[in-house]
């Protein structure tokens, strides 16, 4: 028997129930009916970060970025392979800091990129500067899964 998971869409913010099994099976979010999962970063603003990280049964990597940051534009199209690598037993989501200053300052976040994961609601590892290779993040962020 398959244990159930809440997963949060990354198109509307509804939590979903998704049975553990499914989770490979391109599920659906009941609400708006798009993909759960895109294999792409989600963009998150901050109350769309704290609905991904409180609520979602899965880890949750989030790079903090800056569009003016070049080692974050460097590092972007690793991220974005990392997250197709990754999805679906992680999100993987972005946080413009220049968006979410007020979130950035609760976090700590003093550098950016940083790749900071998360789990059960609660920041579980941190990795401060570009990781220039998908492989070197996908690498790091199962290094540190629960």
């Amino acid at each position: 028997m398959s244990a159930f998971l809440h997963i949060v869409c990354p198109h509307c913010q509804t939590t979903n129930r998704v049975r553990s099994d499914q989770l490979r099976s391109a599920p659906a979010c009941g609400r708006c009916k798009k993909d759960l999962f895109t294999g792409r970063p989600v963009a998150l603003d901050v109350n769309g970060f704290e609905r991904q990280v409180a609520r979602s049964d899965i880890p949750v990597l989030v790079d903090f970025w800056a569009a003016w940051c070049g080692p974050c534009r460097m590092m972007a199209p690793a991220f974005e392979s990392a997250a197709a690598q990754l999805e679906p037993q992680v999100r993987v989501a972005k946080v413009d800091t220049e968006g979410a200053p007020a979130l950035s300052t609760q976090l700590g976040i003093r550098s950016i990129p940083t790749l900071a994961l998360f789990a059960g609601g609660r920041e579980i590892a941190r990795h401060a500067g570009a990781l220039p290779r998908a492989a070197d993040i996908v690498a790091w962020t199962r290094r540190h899964l629960p």
